[in-house]
């Protein structure tokens, strides 16, 4: 048998509890009209067509970005661009280090270079590295002849290399 307080404990519990339960009960419709207010984020996926020509490409950052470059001047070594333009002096294929180029050098004429290959001896990579690989290739060739930022550009290379670093060369833009 419960003594006189254990009771009263135990009731004053009890009422505790009913009321949390009504105010619960009662807080569920404002609870469910405040998150059916709430709006879910809207990714976009796609640019519409009209702010399509306002977007920058997609390699626009990559000259600005140092591990772009960097990648870059690895797959430059991986894909043996050394063995015909020799760390971008020239050699078999053309100087890459030079003002004039022999397709253009802004970064679509350089990209359809590499993904297309050129008479004469430039083979097509198309199917062999994908579009990151080839607009990282494409900011890497611009950085050899000063198109990079000094700050972006590679600063070191960890093989034997001729030429300056690219963050030391003269800078065109």
């Amino acid at each position: 048998m419960r003594t006189g307080a254990a009771r009263f404990s135990c009731d004053k519990a009890a009422r505790r509890l009913r009321a949390l339960c009504k105010s619960k009960i009662a807080l569920t419709p404002f609870l469910l009209v405040a998150l059916a207010g709430c709006e879910r984020e809207q990714r976009q996926f796609e640019i519409p067509p009209g702010q399509a020509q306002l977007a920058k490409p997609l390699h626009a950052a990559n000259e600005r970005n140092a591990y772009a470059l960097s990648q870059g001047k690895t797959l430059f070594k991986w894909f043996n661009c050394v063995g015909c333009h020799s760390n971008g002096g020239g050699g078999m294929g053309p100087a890459l280090m030079d003002d004039h180029w022999r397709y253009g050098d802004n970064p679509e004429d350089i990209y359809t270079t590499i993904m297309d290959g050129r008479p004469n001896g430039m083979p097509a990579f198309r199917g062999k590295i994908n579009d990151d690989q080839a607009w990282q290739l494409v900011a890497y060739v611009r950085s050899m002849s000063g198109w990079a930022r000094k700050d972006a550009a590679p600063g070191r290379d960890d093989s034997m290399y001729p030429g300056k670093p690219e963050n030391m060369r003269d800078q065109r833009n």
